[in-house]
């Protein structure tokens, strides 16, 4: 195991244990991340409820069990589970499918990789995801219910957990078919981020890429299809080319652009150590793969604050974080359906979440390498 990066994503944990973790209106054997930090009253009181950005918290929990097993943090794992369900108006699901999408992969892992388990939870994501195919539409799956938007960030993350959870690896490679025939651009080989009432909408954002990854990697695991493992390695390339200048994956500022880089890295990782094949071309996705997220975990940590001994990410790797000041300047607003950055992008809990889930990946990487990469 590269302690270098275990270290620093122990660090990222505590951070967020320190600065986010709360009991869910003051209930015993619940917790959320508070939203923000410096948190106000309303943050504090979970009164701002953003899904998905809690799923990836609970993903980064699962990230770090498996660096450092703890039953103190399996207890965390399950306090996170009981505080979203609950928040969430004791349900698990919301009318957007790219933030449910991001609650089953989550889930998954922890029951598969963790213990703990929800079978009732991932059984009623998966008939969520299924259910919403419609070709006949245009789709893929739309962005949420009752939408004409079919997108990379639903898609992508649905057709991972589809092809982890239960027997639907068709389904997931239909999935995986639609957006290479729909989504990538002929120029860069990057992906749009969908299509909506039958137009391309050409914004290319980091996640988008990196859940494309992730599921063609996933593909090219489980299934013998040669065209996965393909797509994964042209995309690797794009990215390295069109995504990551100096090997450090753009940023995207606060808000829910906060955590697209620290996505990209989570799959970048996936198929740095996972990928198969033995040609040239696989060879080489593997190592860019492994190289952009090292380089950028590097710049990131370069670049971080200290705040009473832990770590503060940046919003983009490649510069200073700013340490933001108790409640000040513009808060992070939802808008349609999204949430818009805080004036200090820091000072959202996705920006933070991303960093870790880098410092993770990371760890993942240089731990299958056995190569410590930089210093504290």
């Amino acid at each position: 195991m590269d302690q270098v990066w275990a270290n620093r994503a122990g660090s990222a944990e505590a951070a967020i244990a320190a600065r986010h973790l709360k009991k869910v209106w003051g209930l015993p054997g619940t917790q959320l991340g508070v939203v923000a930090w410096p948190p106000t009253p309303k943050y504090r009181r979970f009164m701002t409820w953003h899904y998905w950005w809690q799923a990836h918290l609970l993903d980064c929990l699962v990230d770090a069990q498996l660096r450092d097993p703890q039953p103190a943090r399996v207890e965390s794992i399950t306090r996170q589970i009981r505080g979203h369900w609950l928040r969430n108006n004791a349900s698990w699901t919301n009318n957007y499918y790219d933030d449910m999408a991001w609650l089953g992969l989550a889930l998954e892992r922890a029951g598969q990789l963790v213990g703990v388990d929800k079978p009732a939870a991932l059984q009623k994501l998966s008939e969520q995801f299924v259910n919403a195919w419609v070709p006949e539409d245009g789709g893929g799956i739309p962005w949420r219910k009752q939408d004409q938007f079919f997108n990379a960030p639903a898609n992508g993350p649905a057709g991972i957990f589809l092809a982890r959870y239960g027997d639907r690896l068709r389904r997931a490679q239909q999935m995986a078919d639609w957006i290479d025939a729909t989504l990538i651009d002929p120029e860069t080989h990057l992906v749009f981020d969908g299509i909506k009432a039958g137009s391309l909408v050409r914004a290319q954002y980091t996640y988008c890429q990196g859940v494309v990854v992730g599921l063609e990697t996933e593909l090219a695991r489980r299934t013998d299809d040669d065209r996965h493992g393909q797509r994964v390695c042209r995309l690797v390339e794009a990215i390295d080319k069109g995504m990551a200048p100096e090997g450090v994956l753009n940023g995207a500022g606060g808000g829910d652009g906060g955590l697209f880089a620290g996505i990209t890295a989570r799959y970048l990782a996936l198929a740095a150590t996972t990928l198969p094949g033995d040609s040239d071309e696989s060879a080489k996705a593997r190592e860019t793969a492994a190289t952009i997220v090292l380089k950028s975990a590097q710049s990131a940590w370069d670049y971080r604050q200290t705040v009473d001994g832990l770590p503060l990410f940046g919003a983009f790797w490649d510069r200073s974080a700013e340490i933001p000041a108790a409640a000040a300047g513009v808060q992070a607003q939802s808008v349609d359906g999204a949430v818009n950055s805080s004036e200090i992008p820091e000072r959202d809990l996705s920006v933070q979440v991303s960093g870790w889930m880098l410092m993770e990946a990371a760890h993942t990487v240089a731990a299958a390498e056995g190569d410590g990469d930089g210093d504290d």
